[in-house]
């Protein structure tokens, strides 16, 4: 599996993904945020962000993560890939190849929050809102031994 760049033409696609990973591990969104959400991400998030994915062998989009200024904005796994190491290979690109030191989690999120854990990262501080001004409480994340 190699990470990839993502075009436009690949947005659908991405959305698709990014509406399944989010049924799946965001049971805490009411689904009327996650309707007003979605025309956002595919309008105005996904153009804001450098985009990379993981395909599978038929070209089909398995995960993708989008960061922004050093900061990784989003990082989604489609439900069927998930455990399959895709989100690490994502998440140690963005690292690497695009200097993501940083990274918001829902603290509703256990899952998120323990797999930044596990690769480096750790809380550096909390908002009781989303940047919607949701009362969903983000944990601002930061790599730890970073120059």
């Amino acid at each position: 599996m190699n990470v990839e760049s993502v075009g436009k033409k690949d947005y659908r696609e991405l959305l698709d993904v990014w509406e399944a990973s989010v049924r799946a591990t965001h049971d805490f969104l009411r689904e009327q945020d996650l309707l007003e959400l979605k025309p956002l991400i595919y309008e105005q998030y996904f153009g804001a962000v450098d985009l990379t994915c993981v395909k599978d062998g038929g070209g089909e989009i398995l995960g993708f993560c989008g960061v922004h200024d050093g900061n990784i904005e989003m990082l989604f796994i489609a439900p069927q890939a998930r455990g399959e190491g895709i989100g690490s290979l994502l998440l140690d690109d963005a690292v690497t190849a695009q200097g993501a030191t940083k990274v918001d989690v829902n603290e509703q999120n256990p899952q998120a929050l323990g797999f930044y854990r596990h690769k480096g990262f750790s809380v550096t501080d909390r908002s009781p809102l989303d940047g919607l001004d949701k009362p969903y409480p983000l944990l601002h994340m930061e790599l730890e031994n970073t120059p």
